[in-house]
């Protein structure tokens, strides 16, 4: 891209989740859970603030930016709600949506490395702890100022279209 043998750009996105088959952490510990009436679970804390990208946000975002001629050979971070929520913050909001009980645990580090050595799944989350121990703000100013008009779903929004497409109405 440097070299401008290709055209090309870097999207950067902060941890995805949505509706659909989105998979994610996010989806995978705490969206499945509440949705199944199960006790949703946390990495480390639940008093750090996250920055989350709603999948077909991304998607839109990316699609924008590959049918902008300008917005190549350049490094793009997504849109994302700038209301960062704690997970702590997140699951109450997501249980009141989806109208059941914000039940949650704390995985502890030392658990996500004793379940690793069974489990490849907890092996690829417990790579991903940094990123958990402490704020993950993630900021898209640029992408914001250059697409004005760009509208990012807020996270009432997105956890109501997760919520409705569990129940047939999904309008993603």
């Amino acid at each position: 891209m440097e070299r401008g043998r290709v055209q090309a750009m870097i999207c950067r996105a902060p941890e995805f989740y949505g509706p659909g088959k989105t998979q994610s952490l996010t989806n995978a510990t705490i969206i499945d859970n509440l949705r199944a009436g199960r006790t949703a679970k946390v990495l480390l804390r639940d008093d750090t603030l996250r920055s989350l990208i709603y999948s077909p946000d991304a998607s839109c975002a990316m699609a924008l930016l590959g049918n902008t001629p300008g917005a190549y050979g350049q490094t793009w971070h997504l849109p994302c709600d700038d209301n960062r929520l704690t997970y702590r913050q997140f699951i109450e909001l997501a249980a009141e949506i989806f109208g059941v009980e914000g039940r949650y645990k704390l995985i502890k580090g030392w658990q996500l490395a004793l379940a690793g050595l069974l489990s490849k799944w907890a092996r690829s989350a417990a790579e991903m702890l940094p990123r958990y121990a402490a704020d993950n703000i993630f900021v898209s100013d640029k992408f914001k100022s250059r697409f004005p008009d760009f509208r990012v779903t807020t996270f009432q929004q997105e956890l109501s279209a997760i919520r409705d497409e569990a129940h047939g109405n999904a309008s993603t």
